[in-house]
């Protein structure tokens, strides 16, 4: 999530955003997005401002427009405010018990519940006394709910400890769902962490009940000491562990089937020569899986990996996206992205979505969502009857776009780092 960009967008019920953040980059890219304005629609009323807050409830959004009888031709898609206030909101998912609670991390070390529109003044996590948040990468990065989760309570946690290293934990929710216990945490897997940037930190069950955890390249600019395409360090790549039955005695097993990558390779990798793969996701139907991974002066990319198919190497620091940037990979097979863009195209710093899976707009069902930090744009990435990915812009949302969510019903919500969440939902066109 590297950036250095002072950003004043405006959209509909938005209130303009100032934020200047650190980045890598010198050059600021000239940002002319071409999207139309997403509307915005059922703003709650704001929580009340203080310091460490504990926010009321806020106002239950309004009933979606029934889509029943209406052609998929004739919704458009839009945003709706569902919870404001909230402490740099940096990721959402659910534990996938029926609930239908969702589950937000606030990057200063908290996990916040929204539950029947409402946003619970109880953090389901507690943890801000050995979370490190002092550089604007670092903190409380993802939560994963075992697969298992209504029988275990088990659940996963991605952060920056105390002295800027990667912690991986697991911990207990207690059995009504609500609250965690903070002191029951073992450590699945720490990774030193050479500087304060590019700790990517997102940690997700994949289909096959595996978790996978996405490593920057440890920080500083242009990967000084070539972590990503050394396959004796875990930083810039995807790991893939087994945490069933992860307890302190054994925190993980490494896979059988994990890719044979060298005698010297770190058994733990899946896939390697990432930069900085902030967020990743699944296809909830094929199983493929999507990394965004941000780039360094000039582009940010996208890159997929078929269902069960490890062992790819992307290509950092080789390459940047497409670019070539240092050194020659010799007779080592890089795999290209799916897509591009460049910095003065739309932004600085690509924040990975999802495939669209839910209900409420049947037009984009199939299609890869994403944004982009800087700019704000939404895009849509699918494959055409050819086989070839296309690229359309959806949408300006006028955001800090910090992560993508997606709930139990597979429906998306976009966070924005200044402290809102907006439901991706469908209004009916007028006729």
């Amino acid at each position: 999530m590297d950036r250095r960009h002072k950003i004043w967008l405006h959209v509909g019920g938005l209130m303009a955003l100032a934020l200047t953040l650190q980045a890598c980059s010198s050059a600021s890219p000239a940002v002319q997005p071409p999207a139309p304005t997403a509307q915005v629609i059922a703003e709650p009323q704001p929580a009340t401002a203080t310091p460490e807050p504990t926010l009321p409830p806020t106002a239950a959004p309004t009933a979606e427009p029934n889509l029943e009888a209406t052609p998929a031709s004739r919704v458009a898609p839009a945003l709706q405010k569902i919870v404001d206030g909230l402490r740099r909101p940096i990721y959402l998912t659910h534990a996938g018990d029926g609930s239908g609670r969702v589950y937000i991390v606030e990057q200063p070390g908290r996990v916040r519940i929204l539950q029947d529109g409402q946003l619970l003044a109880t953090p389901f996590l507690d943890i801000t006394d050995r979370v490190g948040s002092r550089a604007n990468e670092q903190g409380l990065l993802s939560i994963a709910f075992s697969p298992d989760f209504p029988q275990s309570r088990r659940f996963f946690v991605n952060y920056t400890a105390k002295d800027g290293n990667t912690v991986v934990s697991g911990f207990l929710a207690r059995a009504d769902g609500l609250t965690a216990d903070a002191a029951s945490e073992w450590q699945v897997i720490r990774v030193e962490q050479p500087y304060a940037n590019h700790n990517g930190g997102q940690i997700m069950f994949g289909p096959d009940g595996m978790l996978y955890i996405g490593m920057g390249d440890g920080g500083s600019a242009g990967d000084p000491q070539n972590f990503a395409q050394n396959m004796r360090s875990l930083l810039g790549k995807m790991l893939r562990i087994d945490v069933s039955g992860s307890s302190a005695d054994q925190p993980y097993r490494v896979p059988a089937d994990n890719p044979s990558l060298g005698a010297e390779a770190r058994p733990e990798i899946w896939a390697s020569g990432l930069r900085n793969p902030w967020r990743f996701s699944f296809d909830r139907l094929t199983g493929d899986l999507f990394i965004a991974d941000v780039g360094q002066n000039k582009v940010e990319e996208v890159n997929f990996q078929p269902a069960h198919q490890g062992g790819q190497n992307y290509g950092w620091k080789f390459r940047e996206g497409f670019e070539r940037f240092a050194g020659d990979p010799g007779q080592i097979a890089l795999t290209d992205p799916i897509h591009q863009y460049a910095h003065r195209e739309g932004g600085c710093s690509v924040t990975g979505g999802y495939v669209y899976r839910g209900t409420a707009l049947p037009a984009l069902v199939g299609s890869y969502i994403y944004g982009d930090y800087c700019s704000g744009l939404v895009w849509t990435l699918r494959r055409n009857s050819q086989g070839d990915w296309q690229n359309e812009t959806l949408f300006s949302t006028g955001a800090s776009i910090s992560s993508f969510g997606e709930d139990e019903a597979g429906e998306l919500y976009v966070l924005d780092h200044g402290g809102a969440i907006y439901k991706l939902v469908g209004v009916s066109l007028p006729q």
